[in-house]
């Protein structure tokens, strides 16, 4: 990874909004994929898929370390995100079965 060297905090904060919207991009187009899980998924159970959750957790944690980021950052990020998504796709689970 390169490094990354801002001479001013105007840097810094024009690089982070900058990332902030890429980030913001991807989690919507990751709930659009969530969205569409929920019609394949048989019950709440299937929607909470605890074993998958730990699965994309472990996988994060690798990819964060390839990338030189603290593995505990990379889980608490997405275990909140993932417990959102979980809730976001009951909701729509609970839709395809009205």
């Amino acid at each position: 990874m390169n490094d990354i060297n801002c001479e001013n905090i105007e840097q810094v904060r024009s690089n982070i909004d900058r990332i902030d919207n890429e980030i913001v991009k991807l989690i919507s187009e990751r709930s659009k994929y969530v969205k569409q899980a929920a019609k394949f998924k048989k019950d709440d159970n299937a929607v909470k898929d605890t074993k998958r959750v730990e699965q994309v957790i472990e996988k994060v944690k690798k990819l964060g370390e390839e990338y030189g980021l603290a593995p505990d950052i990379v889980e608490s990020v997405y275990r909140v995100m993932i417990s959102s998504f979980i809730d976001y796709e009951l909701k729509e689970h609970k839709k395809t079965k009205e």
